[in-house]
């Protein structure tokens, strides 16, 4: 039993369950034109790991047949993938409601007309990071000239109808610089909408906030800096009880490049597929194994359960 399994262990005697799969979660690889510093994929223009034709027809064919509410899909940076645009349509022809989630810089020139063109279509939500309003910090995580270019794209994505057509939603996401949980998500989105209006004339439908998990480059940079073991203890003092019925790998599972299982992106991040005797991979794929599998947990899961708590979705509960 780990700590985060003792922490929980008075709440849920049984460990930590899935509830349902609402959302299949979708990771095209590890392909991307950035390589941030917080990422915890460690994605970069270096990184060639991508999805084959084999698991996305697999992928296809499971959400024909399983009524999940939403697809979302990730990445790397999953606009680069050379098969994103008939992948979308095909999922979006079943039906599905789908949303992307973007570095934003994909956005930021003409070549990206035809790709926003189906996802106009469509009618996909866009989950952009955009870890800051203000370009010093945005830059230090993500490199020179990169807020520029997440502007650039916001401009193009509200010419478009992205942030102000209520079909078409676009969600900003947050992240820490440091090692620091994120502050109120309501109050940080005021702050968002009123320097993005004011200083650009952009809007946007919602702000997200995430936690910083201590995972990939981000943990790299802690050891460097003698700040992981200072960092798992702000995240452990800080657990919130009330964010476990939200956590979302209880009502979520995702899926990598590759075919493989997991409770969520970061369990992914580490490789800890899906266990318990539930299936693993894609082809074995069984909603009544999955349903209400044990997810696997460990200490990184005090990140997703922190003050007002973190996952795909923002914040989970008051702090």
């Amino acid at each position: 039993m780990n700590g985060f399994d003792r922490a929980i262990a008075p709440l849920l005697p049984e460990g930590l369950r899935s509830e349902s799969i609402a959302t299949l979660q979708v990771n095209l690889g590890r392909t991307c034109n950035l390589a941030c510093g917080h990422c915890h994929l460690e994605c970069s223009p270096l990184r060639r790991e991508q999805m084959p034709a084999a698991v996305m027809d697999d992928l296809i064919a499971l959400t024909r047949r399983s009524p999940f509410r939403l697809i979302d899909i990730t990445g790397g940076a999953p606009e680069l993938h050379p098969r994103f645009r008939p992948f979308v349509e095909a999922l979006c022809n079943q039906g599905r409601a789908l949303q992307v989630r973007t570095n934003l810089t994909t956005f930021s020139g003409p070549s990206c007309a035809e790709m926003l063109s189906l996802l106009r279509a469509h009618r996909v939500a866009l989950v952009g990071s955009l870890p800051c309003y203000l370009e010093e910090n945005v830059d230090a995580q993500r490199g020179e000239g990169v807020y520029q270019m997440a502007i650039a794209a916001l401009r193009i994505l509200n010419a478009n109808g992205y942030g102000i057509d209520g079909e078409l939603p676009l969600t900003l996401v947050y992240n820490p610089g440091d090692a620091f949980l994120p502050p109120s998500q309501p109050e940080l989105e005021s702050l968002y909408r009123e320097e993005l209006r004011s200083r650009f004339g952009l809007f946007f439908t919602r702000l997200i906030v995430l936690t910083n998990m201590p995972l990939g480059r981000f943990r790299r940079r802690l050891e460097a800096t003698g700040e992981l073991r200072v960092y798992r203890r702000i995240l452990q003092e800080a657990f919130n009880p009330s964010t476990l019925p939200h956590l979302m790998c209880r009502h979520q599972i995702s899926v990598d490049w590759d075919g493989t299982l997991y409770d969520c992106d970061f369990n992914l991040a580490l490789g800890m597929a899906v266990n318990h005797g539930a299936p693993r991979r894609i082809e074995s794929f069984d909603p009544a194994l999955l349903h209400r599998r044990r997810i696997v947990t460990g200490l990184h899961c005090f990140g997703c359960t922190a003050g007002a708590g973190s996952s795909c979705s923002g914040a989970l509960a008051g702090s």
